[in-house]
């Protein structure tokens, strides 16, 4: 949603009408995961996408169609028919696509200040187009029309609310908004910027963290979000605490800072812990955070030494080689070569 909603709020202000298109559905190689969004303005203007450009074109006249007060439609698109010229997606996967007429909501506000929710959406049956929205404190508007069915609908949100993905669960649509997820950088050093530039370009809000204020500035940093200059126990504070959508790596090699971020973060629900180190470092680690009282369960979820193997050299391309484990485990995957690989290169819910 974050997406077309600086689009969709300037055609709002202009008063025009506007429909969303919005992918419930994908099987095999479809360009486009669910809660990929097209918005379409009455005057013609388009804003985000449902593919890679292939049926685009019948989604706009949908869109039209919807917006003239045809009732919200599920749509399919499969493999094209080449001899009688049907629209389809060339790569051999399959979309089902819902489109209706925008309505303001509270999950506009709730997107456009960073903030995280699922809307459920009913998208076959008696209840079509019924909606309810549950935000990250389970707080709850509207209804799908009975109370059995907003509960099941808010259950299943929650499945979904803190792993930013949107799903179909028959015939209800979940579609979860949120904030770019963290990445909290423990070590004010130089890997700990080229980390922040990467993560930045790659849609990651990073942190930096360290208590020696004099190496952690803004300055030595810019492209952080944020640069606290404290322990760790003060700065997790300062950032909100730790979700299950937050990862944290660990740069210092001082075991006072390390072991310090490493006891919070190994008891939070954050989704990936790793520290640098060589493996002997690794063992010296294990050893003392067993001494503070730190159980095998807990040391099990410590990715350390942190990175793929992607025999890096020097700074960038080990901040790179960080990155890149903290992108896989972020989407449940070990890393590794596609070329030797088996199975779909976009792993998105069917």
């Amino acid at each position: 949603m974050t997406d077309v909603l600086p689009e969709i709020s300037r055609w709002t202000e202009r008063g025009d009408r506007i429909a969303v298109a919005t992918v419930v559905g994908v099987k095999k190689s479809a360009p486009r995961a669910p809660g990929a969004k097209m918005a379409v303005s009455e005057n013609g203007e388009i804003a985000g996408g449902v593919s890679g450009g292939c049926v685009e074109g019948a989604v706009v006249e949908i869109a039209e169609q919807v917006m003239g007060g045809a009732p919200p439609q599920l749509v399919h698109f499969g493999i094209p028919d080449s001899d009688a010229w049907d629209v389809g997606l060339p790569c051999g996967g399959e979309i089902d696509v819902w489109i209706q007429e925008y309505q303001p909501g509270r999950i506009d506000e709730i997107a456009a200040a960073g903030g995280r929710a699922a809307e459920v959406t009913v998208i076959e049956g008696p209840q079509l187009g019924a909606k309810l929205l549950i935000d990250a404190d389970g707080g709850r508007w509207g209804s799908l029309g009975s109370p059995e069915l907003d509960d099941e609908a808010a259950r299943q949100a929650d499945e979904l609310l803190w792993t930013d993905t949107s799903e179909r669960r028959g015939s209800l649509f979940i579609d979860v908004v949120a904030p770019a997820p963290r990445l909290i950088l423990f070590g004010a050093v130089d890997i700990a910027a080229h980390l922040c530039t990467l993560a930045g370009d790659s849609g990651w809000r990073p942190y930096v963290v360290d208590p020696r204020a004099r190496f952690a500035t803004p300055e030595r940093f810019p492209d952080a979000v944020e640069v606290i200059a404290a322990w760790p126990e003060e700065a997790f504070v300062q950032l909100g605490g730790i979700d299950p959508a937050t990862s944290i790596v660990v740069l210092t090699h001082d075991p006072k800072l390390d072991d310090a971020a490493l006891t919070i973060a190994l008891r939070s629900p954050a989704r990936f812990i790793g520290a640098m180190g060589s493996r002997r470092a690794q063992t010296a680690r294990r050893e003392r955070l067993i001494a503070a009282g730190m159980s095998d369960d807990e040391l099990e979820r410590l990715s350390a030494p942190v990175g793929l193997d992607l025999g890096a050299i020097g700074r960038e391309e080990t901040a790179l080689s960080i990155l890149a484990e903290v992108v896989a485990a972020r989407h449940g995957r070990e890393g590794g070569r596609l070329a030797t690989g088996g199975g779909r290169i976009h792993q998105v819910p069917a």
